[in-house]
């Protein structure tokens, strides 16, 4: 591949719109989508494809029909289907930029379905929130075809992408370990409960100096009320990761509850 005009975005939630809107501002005018939600008049993709600039698919054969790159942003639960739902519509040598949230065994298996299917699988580990840097956010990209496509997503405003393995799998390990570091912190309702959260944010300075720890803490405990259901699937994939390590990954299986539980219990973060 020398050259990317046009793209496919499966998953059109809260990346895929950003993706959608700055691959647009890039001057890709050629973008076509699909979210196992479309069927669903009333669901926000549907809402949200139909104030876009994109191609709504018939379904994701459909969508990814002649494109040159497809990129997969959907649930971690998703990664296998949305791989295996293309595969049908895939141009032969178009390239799918795997992004999703997955252990390296489910990105192995997603990349055979692809391959099998005459495309170029990439896998693309996002390892900072998306929507705060959007398409320049830190994004290791891993496997056999990672160092060709990167130049060519550069071009595309994808500024924060690095190639940082040939070996599929690595990458994502490295975002599942990320993810099973990062998504504890729900230890601060306790901390509210008995009202120590100031010094415990305060101690948080001296020991990992830098951050607002009050501002960051605000912002992850909105996002496990906002999107804890996308994030339990996340933490079962990296549950999956550290158990293929042989460590019994009791700590993230129950970060995975927990962020399923915040999805239902907004009040408790009052």
């Amino acid at each position: 591949m020398t050259e990317i005009n046009r793209i496919c975005l499966i998953g059109f939630g809260e990346v895929g719109q950003i993706l959608a809107e700055d691959l647009a501002a890039a001057g890709v005018a050629a973008l076509s989508a699909w979210d196992i939600k479309f069927p669903d008049p009333r669901s926000v993709p549907s809402r949200a494809v139909l104030n876009s600039p994109v191609r709504e698919g018939e379904d994701a054969a459909d969508a990814v029909a002649e494109a040159d790159l497809v990129i997969s942003a959907v649930t971690a639960a998703q990664t296998l289907p949305a791989a295996t739902g293309t595969v049908a519509g895939l141009k032969p040598g178009s390239c799918f930029l795997d992004m999703n949230s997955a252990s390296p065994e489910t990105k192995v298996a997603a990349a055979a379905r692809v391959e099998a299917g005459g495309g170029y699988y990439v896998e693309a580990a996002v390892m900072s929130p998306f929507p705060s840097k959007r398409c320049a956010t830190p994004v290791l990209l891993g496997g056999p075809h990672a160092a060709t496509i990167m130049p060519l997503v550069q071009e595309l405003g994808f500024d924060g992408v690095t190639v940082f393995s040939d070996s599929l799998g690595q990458a994502s390990a490295a975002k599942m370990c990320r993810s099973v570091m990062v998504k504890g912190i729900e230890a601060l309702l306790a901390a509210r409960h008995f009202d120590v959260e100031e010094i415990v944010l305060r101690s948080l300075d001296d020991l990992f100096p830098g951050p607002d720890w009050p501002k960051l803490s605000r912002y992850m405990l909105s996002r496990s009320v906002e999107h804890g259901e996308r994030r339990a699937e996340e933490m079962r994939e990296a549950a999956r990761t550290v158990q293929e390590a042989g460590v019994d990954p009791l700590m993230t299986a129950a970060c995975a509850e927990r962020q399923e539980w915040a999805a239902r219990n907004e009040s408790a973060f009052d």
